[in-house]
């Protein structure tokens, strides 16, 4: 480890390396050792990382992109985040609510993590790897269009099916949270 890594993010380090040894078909063509020189040199994002754990999402390496150099973790939990459920959409949403607000929205919470919300192709992307959100369901990236109307999609797998709905934005249920990516 390199000295400015935190205790907790040496914790943290070591919990990413072994879910990573245990879902190696996330990430077949991908080594550890490599992961982790780029985290030691990014220690900001491993506050991204540490919030997505401490909330449930169970983050994992999912890829990397050969034009940035950047390694690409999703929340990898099998239901939505139980940290990051019971919110609408976006802050728009929340405020519009005039009773019974819920405590946060998907899009305010990611921005605080420092994580981007996954969009529809991320979503599919990630049911590669395995049936999720088999009993919860998680907002995605909304288009703008249907955002300006109201609306944002939120999908779900149910019947080994992919699913994409939507639902008023200020709209929240407890086994609705919201599924997020970071590029490290």
């Amino acid at each position: 480890m390199t000295k400015f890594i935190a205790p907790q993010h040496e914790e943290l380090l070591n919990v990413l390396k072994n879910r990573f040894e245990k879902n190696r078909i996330r990430h077949q063509s991908l080594t550890w050792a490599d992961i982790q020189t780029r985290l030691e040199m990014h220690p900001h994002k491993l506050e991204s990382l540490q919030q997505m754990e401490l909330t449930g999402g169970e983050p994992d390496v999912v890829g990397y992109d050969k034009k940035t150099g950047e390694y690409i973790f999703y929340d990898c939990a099998a239901e939505s985040p139980k940290g990051r459920r019971s919110i609408c959409y976006d802050h728009q949403a929340l405020e519009s609510r005039k009773e019974h607000k819920p405590k946060d929205s998907a899009i305010n919470m990611a921005a605080d993590m420092g994580i981007e919300i996954l969009t529809e192709k991320q979503y599919r992307e990630l049911q590669q790897f395995g049936n999720i959100d088999t009993k919860t369901s998680s907002w995605i990236e909304t288009p703008a269009p249907i955002r300006k109307l109201g609306g944002a999609l939120f999908c779900d797998c149910r019947y080994n099916s992919i699913f994409v709905y939507h639902n008023g934005a200020e709209s929240y249920y407890a086994v609705r949270g919201f599924r997020g990516s970071l590029k490290v």
